[in-house]
């Protein structure tokens, strides 16, 4: 069958504009934000304005939009009206590397209505990465990536009409700004009735000394005395992990307020990184945050961030995630909630439920510029002894969450296991992978399991804008792909999915060129997608791309898929019969 004889046959499947009016989502997607962005580009500037531009290795392709504003003065500006009251900010930056690595230094001017307000201190000692996977911190070896990082401030008074202006100070060759948050934070959260507080074990929240032996002997006494173990306002320095018993809840007075730091100078120790564990059940971190201060990205030491040990039945809620190798990564798990989470400028993955991880739900979470995927599920067999005894992990949600702007991979990512689920989500700006992947990439099998995909998969009510991007190394990838590389696939159900602007192809289905085994895609079905607008970065891409290799079948309804190539004559697309 040659390309037009398909659109001919699947003419009912590649519907007109009344029926992409009609195709609505199917509830809210994305988590709750509350904050408001204010893109660079759109700002009064004496600066420049890079972009749009694509492809891997260039700073405007990280950036939201794939444009940002160069400051390459001092004095240079630039300059937005406040929608909405707001007492906070964050500023997504990026400033050169240094010529040896190390990062450079520069300052920003915050003014309000004319009147200075603060000296915002930058830096590129967390951002920067070079050369090929698992990457360097070494300039001389090319490839860059991660050029971004944030800087935050609390603590201002800005109304609904006021004028901000962020001005160049220092000397740094250039400044380039992405986007500024302004939020309003509520107060710190009081402690609570009874609780022990960690300033009652010796920490003092000045962030100068360690606190690691405090927090320990503070999480004792609270399991011991069935007490909330509670951390004011503050910053505390941790240099060890952190193991969470069960049945206690950490408090912090919020993530805008409580801060766990780490110690730069003890990178050599992956032990003495800042990591929480969670290894009980019914345990609860909530309303903090974490800044490990990690430079780069090393896959053979362990993660850091939060770790989930063979936790279950534990929540952890409201946490920031900043400089760390991973925000949080979950082995052997039960029954783990994370809700309303922030993972920012990590070097791996946001969260990642990974070994044996079964019954989880992710929640109102958002990540920017992880290093990794977004999100993923990925049932891996086990590199630590354990041996997996019960039928393949599964039953998993992501659920309402954003994934905006990671430097590598994908922003939500599902890699096997039985009847997982991602639904409600939105992906923006993911231009060095997929918006969404379902994929067979990582090994999920070894003697003793195969946690290949079972049951049934869904995909459901989820929109990408701006994603399928250049995979660094490799090639441009679908805003929505399947891609069938270890195993084949079956049991999908892809429903209510908008794409809009992707990069590269709209939808996909591939085998890698280097499979040579015959690969086969089964009881698949789609439901309601629809694909406005694709190959805005890149020419000589589809709206649907079937690549070579693949049999099998795609049910599909209530669809709008525009062009169709198909190189596999063995993989049909059809009309759905129910």
């Amino acid at each position: 069958m040659n390309r037009r004889e398909l659109l001919i046959s699947t003419a009912a499947l590649v519907t007109a504009g009344p029926a992409i009016a009609a195709v609505k989502p199917a509830r809210p997607v994305g988590a709750d934000l509350p904050w408001t962005s204010y893109q660079a580009e759109a700002m009064k500037t004496s600066g420049t304005v890079l972009g749009p531009a694509y492809g891997p290795f260039r700073v405007e392709n990280e950036a939201s939009h794939q444009t940002c504003v160069s400051l390459g003065a001092a004095g240079d500006f630039v300059e937005f009206i406040v929608k909405s009251p707001a007492n906070a900010l964050v500023v997504r930056f990026s400033l050169p590397d240094a010529p040896e690595g190390g990062g450079l230094s520069d300052t920003l001017t915050l003014y309000c209505n004319g009147a200075k307000i603060a000296d915002i201190a930058l830096s590129s000692r967390f951002a920067w990465n070079y050369g090929d996977y698992p990457f360097t911190n070494a300039p001389a070896d090319g490839k860059p990536r991660h050029f971004f990082d944030d800087v935050r401030l609390k603590g201002l008074k800005l109304a609904q009409g006021d004028v901000v202006k962020l001005v160049k100070t220092g000397a740094a060759p250039t400044c380039i700004l992405d986007l500024v948050d302004l939020e309003l934070v509520a107060p710190p959260l009081p402690r609570p009735a009874d609780a022990l507080s960690l300033t009652d074990f010796g920490a003092d929240g000045k962030g100068t000394r360690d606190d690691t032996e405090a927090l320990r002997a503070l999480l004792a006494a609270a399991a011991k005395n069935r007490k909330i173990a509670y951390m004011p306002p503050g910053d505390y320095q941790l240099t060890g992990d952190i193991e969470l018993p069960s049945d206690v809840t950490l408090q912090g007075a919020g993530m805008w307020h409580t801060t766990f730091i780490g110690d730069e100078a003890l990178y050599p120790q992956p032990s003495r990184r800042l990591r929480f564990k969670l290894t009980g059940t019914n345990s609860r971190l909530c309303d903090f945050a974490l800044d490990g201060r990690l430079k780069y990205r090393n896959d053979q030491e362990q993660n850091d961030g939060i770790f989930g040990a063979r936790g279950s039945n534990c929540t952890v809620a409201r946490v920031w995630i900043e400089h760390t190798k991973v925000g949080m990564w979950f082995y052997v798990c039960r029954g783990i909630r994370v809700e309303g989470c922030r993972m920012r400028n990590l070097f791996a993955d946001g969260i990642n439920l990974c070994v044996d991880t079964r019954d989880c739900v992710i929640e109102n979470c958002s990540t920017r510029n992880t290093g990794d995927d977004c999100f993923a599920i990925w049932p891996a067999p086990s590199d630590q002894g354990f041996t997996q005894t019960a039928a393949a992990p599964g039953g998993n949600i992501i659920r309402r969450c954003t994934g905006q702007l990671p430097s590598l991979a994908q922003g939500g990512a599902i890699y096997g296991g039985a009847n997982n689920r991602m639904e409600d989500c939105l992906f923006t700006d993911i231009t060095s992978g997929c918006g969404i992947l379902i994929s067979t990439t990582f090994p999920t099998a070894d003697e003793h399991t195969d946690n290949n995909f079972s049951g049934t998969t869904v995909v459901e009510n989820c929109h990408l804008v701006r994603c399928g991007g250049y995979d660094h190394g490799w090639t441009w990838r679908a805003a929505l792909q399947i891609c069938l590389q270890r195993k084949s696939i079956s049991g999908l159900r892809i429903s209510d999915i908008r794409i809009d602007d992707s990069l590269s192809d709209g939808f996909g289905v591939i085998v890698p060129p280097e499979v040579s085994e015959p690969r086969t895609l089964t009881d698949t079905q789609l439901r309601g997608v629809v694909i406005r607008r694709s190959g805005i970065g890149t020419a000589g891409r589809h709206d649907v791309l079937i690549g070579a290799g693949v049999s099998g079948r795609i049910d599909v309804a209530q669809s709008h898929l525009g062009v169709i190539e198909n190189k596999s004559p063995g993989l049909q697309i059809a009309s759905a019969t129910r």
